[in-house]
């Protein structure tokens, strides 16, 4: 790795030194920008701590990255530890204002994501000038930083983008901190320093089972307890619609150019919607939290995502919530179906093994094995997380409950899972 410049001290890792290429990176508009996007969007409506950004997020990522390339029992040379954590630092400058709420709007209008904006970021602003310079390619960090480069190793794009990747353990680690939730405290450390190698995959040492266990469990009890809980979702999904309503007048969609892109942001959106008299009224709304009420709930692991993907079809979902709305007697304007999805183990790799597993090299360091063989825990966790909501305003709630239930059933106690 290059020479460190310097260091920044973070309440999460401690002191992360940074290298001159780095430091130049950190320096320049689509860094800088992750300032002013929030990590956790309205989670502070619940846990008022939580006002970190997408900013000390990536230098998190960025440390971890550069600290599992370094550690991995494989020879990885200093240009390739600097480039994977080059990587790690530029994998989120593709996020737009609001972070995934905002990113609702981008796949329905441009049928894009983050993931696809980041390369685009990277190669057509000031970042591929000051890689370039610092001899490495910026088309290889670009599809890196999004776990998508088929130039380098498989292992490499799996540090960054994997069940098991540097991104998961910063932002598990982090939004704990910063929440006060408990569920996120993991040996991320020891998950990290047993790393191996195989087949140019990367594994999980036997050894670190019970930190891979304690992992996998934070990061559904986070998805439950935090990024999808009631209250933050109510709260994104009238952003939503303030987005969506004010689309026409501000285009915010109609960018062509990184740098138009790289205008958008927390502060600035939040003002134009705000100015926007389409949207006024939400965003008065969200500024005195006057939200929306969850009225019914279901929640339930399943082996596929059918139940919340027939949801996600916009028509289905606006069809089933006109029928809540008849039999409440409301307009269908006032009736929110939210179906909010975790795949609790997506992996790619090498091996012969389902994707949906996670490979475990046992003591001897020679047999890859499935973690879902080896432990009950993650047997239980495989498969995905599938939460239906319906929400309403707070007059209209018991109607709604009672209408949704009537049409989408009311959940056995007996058939409830618990995980």
């Amino acid at each position: 790795m290059e020479r460190p410049w310097g260091m920044i001290k973070d309440p999460v890792h401690g002191y992360v030194h940074i290298t001159e290429p780095e430091r130049e990176a950190i320096d320049t508009l689509p860094l800088q920008r992750l300032r002013r996007i929030k990590q956790l969007v309205f989670a502070d409506y619940v846990y008022p701590g939580a006002n970190h950004t997408r900013f000390e997020h990536s230098v998190g990522v960025m440390h971890l990255a550069g600290l599992l390339g370094k550690t991995l029992p494989i020879s990885l040379d200093k240009d390739e530890v600097q480039k994977i954590r080059l990587a790690g630092l530029c994998h989120d400058v593709g996020h737009g204002p609001f972070s995934h709420t905002f990113e609702q709007v981008l796949i329905k209008r441009l049928n894009k994501t983050h993931e696809d904006l980041t390369p685009w970021i990277v190669r057509g602003t000031e970042l591929s000038e000051i890689i370039s310079k610092h001899g490495y390619s910026p088309d290889e960090v670009a599809d890196l930083a999004v776990g998508r480069d088929q130039r380098a190793r498989a292992f490499m794009n799996q540090i960054i983008s994997s069940a098991v990747d540097v991104d998961k353990m910063d932002f598990i680690s982090r939004d704990t901190y910063h929440t006060g939730a408990e569920y996120g405290k993991v040996d991320i450390y020891r998950l990290i320093y047993t790393m191996d190698v195989i087949e140019e995959t990367l594994v999980v040492d036997s050894s670190a089972l019970a930190a891979l266990e304690a992992f996998l469990i934070a990061r559904v009890e986070s998805f439950r307890t935090i990024y999808y809980h009631k209250t933050v979702r109510s709260a994104q999904i009238l952003l939503v619609r303030a987005l969506e309503a004010a689309e026409e007048e501000l285009g915010l969609c109609s960018f062509e150019i990184p740098d138009e892109y790289l205008e958008l942001d927390d502060y600035s959106v939040w003002a134009e919607l705000k100015g926007c008299e389409k949207s006024a009224q939400i965003i008065r709304d969200l500024e005195c939290r006057r939200l929306l009420k969850c009225a019914y709930e279901r929640e339930l692991q399943a082996e596929d995502k059918s139940i919340s993907g027939l949801f996600s079809l916009d028509g289905i979902r606006r069809e089933v919530e006109s029928e809540i709305a008849d039999l409440a007697g409301i307009p269908a304007s006032n009736v929110f179906i939210d179906t909010p999805s975790l795949p609790s183990i997506p992996y790619f790799h090498k091996l012969s093994l389902d994707p949906m597993e996670i490979p475990v090299v046992d003591a001897a360091g020679k047999d890859v094995l499935k973690a879902t063989k080896i432990s009950k825990i993650i047997e239980v966790l495989k498969g995905f997380m599938n939460i239906v909501r319906v929400y309403t305003h707070e007059g209209d709630r018991e109607r709604v409950r009672e209408a949704a239930e009537k049409i989408l059933g009311r959940l056995p106690e007996a058939a409830r899972v618990s995980y």
